[in-house]
């Protein structure tokens, strides 16, 4: 049997099983009583048992049917109810989202873009993680996450990158530190300077923006302590033990125990990009994609 011929004749059934009545049930299915009428006589014909009891006065259910529209009705029900929720998946008003930020754009970028997206796309669930650059690179390649705030440049054929943010970078510095005295800061200042920068394992993109940044200016970077957390670099600034370099995205969060400056240079600017994988054609990475890169700029 051709199975839209089929769930033609089930959906007749259940609705005169429902009903029990013939003329309610043609008018609730918009077809005449003779044909309705058909349609159970073709079904019973192709179960091989009768469905309905029928006199004069009343139509009832026979054993058989009653068990056979229990089962379809319930059938029936998670058909539809799983036919809706496809449906809004498909017009991303359901369904998740699984995103990953780094540091930088953990204290604007990020959150401004999920505040919008979630007020637009309630229903969506939204899942947040915190994976370095390089992790994200590899999570977006396994499909373990959507979409992905990371350091740029990221050209690569598989994905996409979205540029958000080019930021100048800034020197940090303890107060009263000696850097504060000049009227501009040029890279080739720091090259004396006792530097506390993010280690290797939780910043690596960083520092390797840095590296190139700096060695394009013949300017060595005199390497003293290194740590894994925003935290610990500020608290070893602040300590006089050294100046570190963060992006403009962070310096407003920095508080009144270190100082900052801009490092005046055009190149000294460090990106952060917005990446997904090109075979994600999904509307809630899409929308969110849209409310990300149409945010209003920072004042």
């Amino acid at each position: 049997m051709d199975p839209e011929a089929g769930l033609e004749l089930t959906q007749s059934f259940i609705v005169v099983a429902e009903e029990l009545n013939f003329r309610r049930s043609a008018e609730r299915l918009h077809v005449d009583q003779s044909a309705l009428s058909r349609r159970i006589q073709k079904l019973e014909h192709i179960l091989g048992f009768a469905l309905f009891e029928r006199t004069t006065r009343e139509v009832s259910l026979t054993p058989a049917g009653r068990s056979f529209y229990e089962e379809n009705a319930r059938l029936l029900q998670d058909y539809v109810r799983s036919a809706r929720t496809a449906k809004l998946i498909a017009e991303g008003k359901t369904g998740s989202l699984r995103l990953a930020y780094m540091a930088f754009a953990a204290t604007e970028l990020m959150p401004l873009a999920v505040s919008r997206y979630r007020r637009l796309h309630p229903h969506v669930d939204v899942s947040l993680r915190y994976i370095r650059t390089q992790g994200q690179k590899l999570a977006l390649a396994h499909d373990e996450i959507d979409v992905g705030y990371m350091i740029g440049p990221f050209d690569h054929s598989d994905f996409h990158s979205l540029l958000l943010t080019s930021d100048p970078l800034y020197v940090v510095t303890p107060n009263n530190h000696e850097l504060l005295r000049k009227r501009e800061i040029k890279p080739s200042d720091l090259a004396d300077c006792d530097l506390i920068l993010g280690d290797m394992v939780e910043w690596e993109a960083y520092r390797w923006r840095l590296n190139d940044m700096f060695s394009a200016e013949g300017v060595p970077l005199n390497l003293k302590l290194e740590a894994s957390n925003t935290l610990a670099l500020l608290g070893l600034v602040a300590a006089g033990l050294g100046v570190t370099i963060y992006p403009e995205s962070l310096i407003g969060f920095l508080g009144r125990s270190v100082q900052v400056r801009p490092i005046i240079h055009p190149d000294f600017r460090i990106q952060t990009v917005l990446a997904w994988k090109r075979t994600n054609r999904t509307k809630a990475v899409r929308q969110f994609i849209e409310v990300a890169k149409n945010l209003p700029a920072r004042g």
